[in-house]
């Protein structure tokens, strides 16, 4: 069996800041939209130090700024898509419905009640959209952006 090393951001539970927004965008009904927007920076951190990192391991293997530049690209380009916008966009939207199905269905529960409801079902959701959008995002990434650069001269 090959000897695998550990990621720290994608393999710890380090991985799980990047779903910080995910985590805001199920609060979004009952908090000020300034907490939904410091959830998206600190995802955004996590994703800059996971890019920072996988830049400076390629300039410490190879030293080379081409493959420099490719290696920090695909780590930006992922984890921007797998664990910023794909996932906000997909609880932002769950959320949505589940609010609005809340309200036309169970009109006679108070409104606080309905908004925590929307919560507790973007919570929820989180750990069932993980996997599939990482390895939809990596499929993505195999069939252009690695593609691509793979193919350059």
């Amino acid at each position: 069996m090959p000897n695998h090393e550990v990621d720290f951001y994608r393999d710890t539970w380090v991985r799980y800041l990047g779903y910080a927004n995910e985590v805001g965008e199920s609060f979004r009904a009952m908090v000020p939209v300034q907490v939904v927007r410091a959830s998206y920076a600190l995802a955004t951190a996590y994703v800059l130090a996971d890019t920072v990192d996988k830049g400076w391991k390629m300039f410490k293997k190879d030293g080379r700024p081409k493959n420099v530049l490719i290696e920090t690209g695909d780590a930006l380009i992922w984890q921007t898509l797998a664990s910023v916008v794909i996932p906000g966009y997909a609880i932002n939207r769950i959320c949505h419905h589940s609010q609005i199905y809340f309200k036309r269905n169970y009109c006679r529960i108070p409104v606080t009640a309905r908004n925590l409801m929307t919560v507790g079902v973007g919570l929820i959701s989180i750990p069932f959209i993980v996997h599939p959008i990482d390895n939809g995002v990596t499929l993505l990434m195999n069939l252009t952006y690695r593609r691509w650069v793979k193919s350059s001269p």
